[in-house]
């Protein structure tokens, strides 16, 4: 599952951007709080009025007070008892402050927040570019990785740069080289093994047919038996290895028409096929020989596994179509009906029973993915189980 796409969410270099827009704008209001507060404690200064004699006629402490237009005002008590408003003018313009005298920036404290705020959209927009470029690369590597995961295993990502990020895309590349090589070489292996192993059999069975004395029946039908097994395994591995390597052909895609399919091989197997509400065919694209491989596969596993009857059902439903085999066998543990699908894996005792290698659900399974399709497991009611594959329609 890609969390990436289940929900929504902001790519990472919109929130890193967004993180520095909110740390730019808490820290120019907090400065512009902390500037206010100490604009309005004011200490107070001592204000001495001289006559010319250079005797104090007035003396007070104040608090002065800027008044927007006037400058600083404060009140003086004098000896008389008497107040005297002193008043200092603000500064007088200087020349080239503007067309008309006047500072494009306003002073004081509502300057000084016009500041913050002008610096602040300048951290912004230029954090902008230098964030966005860091994450593209980061994104380049994620998309990389999902490509890879997905199972084009020859993905390699972009590396450039002397930092984290390139160091990073380099061992992904090493990573997937690695795997990428000892995959191959395990395919490799598997089918030049599996193809090696047709010719003694091929040598087996001409020595039983030439053999004389003629062994007993029964020693012969238990010789043709095992060769015949030893056959459907180098088979199922090698048609294993070709799904599993996906850029390999698997065959022409045409439309096929599951209905038919499934009645030959019901025909073969002696099970019942039953069809949906509507008598037209289920048609699906698909590898013909594929797809039948499923089926067989299915009716051949309900077989080993049950005694009585094998129902097949073939119908469409919406844009899938829905192909259903059930048996009155034993059924699946809730717990295995994951695990049956895996390679080799056969529930307990089913070692001792007769046929079967382990291989014939996960071929189902991969079958049905390289079709985009699905299978799964579920009780059949009434005792049993019943597989279901869904495939998509034309």
């Amino acid at each position: 599952m890609n969390p990436w796409n289940a929900q929504w969410r902001f790519p990472l270099y919109l929130r890193i951007w967004i993180a520095v827009i909110v740390a730019v704008g808490v820290l120019t209001f907090a400065f512009g709080w902390l500037w206010q507060q100490n604009r309005q404690q004011t200490p107070e200064r001592e204000i001495i009025i001289l006559n010319q004699a250079d005797e104090v006629i007035g003396q007070s402490k104040v608090r002065p007070t800027r008044t927007p237009g006037r400058g600083l005002e404060f009140d003086v008590e004098m000896k008389d008892g008497s107040t005297l408003t002193v008043q200092i003018p603000p500064r007088p313009r200087r020349p080239g402050e503007g067309p008309s005298g006047r500072s494009w920036l306003p002073r004081g404290t509502t300057g000084m927040l016009w500041l913050l705020g002008i610096v602040a959209l300048a951290v912004v927009v230029g954090s902008y570019p230098i964030i966005r470029r860091l994450t593209q690369r980061l994104e380049e590597l994620r998309r990389g990785v999902e490509r890879w995961g997905d199972g084009d295993l020859s993905t390699r990502v972009e590396e450039k740069g002397n930092d984290e990020v390139a160091f990073l895309a380099r061992r992904f590349n090493h990573a997937a080289e690695r795997v990428e090589v000892l995959l191959q070489s395990h395919k490799s292996l598997l089918a030049n093994a599996s193809h090696e192993l047709r010719s003694p059999l091929a040598r087996i069975r001409m020595g039983l047919e030439l053999m004389v004395p003629e062994p007993s029946p029964r020693s012969r039908d238990e010789i043709k038996r095992s060769i015949a097994e030893l056959d459907q395994l180098i088979d199922e591995i090698l048609l294993a290895s070709r799904l599993d390597a996906r850029e390999s052909d698997i065959g022409t895609v045409e439309p096929v028409d599951l209905t038919g399919l499934a009645a030959e091989e019901c025909a073969h197997a002696g099970a019942e096929l039953e069809l949906g509400e509507s008598d037209q065919s289920v048609v699906v694209p698909g590898v013909a020989k594929l797809l039948r491989r499923i089926v067989r596969n299915l009716l051949e596993n309900a077989r080993r596994y049950a005694d009585g009857p094998v129902h097949v059902f073939v119908q469409r439903q919406g844009a899938s179509a829905i192909l259903k085999v059930c048996d009155r066998g034993p059924g699946v543990p809730a717990a295995e009906r994951d695990r049956i699908f895996e390679p080799f894996y056969r529930m307990k005792g089913a070692s001792e029973r007769e046929g079967g290698v382990g291989l014939g659900l996960a071929l189902v399974q991969s079958i049905a993915q390289r079709h985009h399709g699905s299978v799964r497991c579920e009780d059949n009611p009434g005792g049993g189980a019943c597989f279901i594959v869904t495939l998509p329609c034309n």
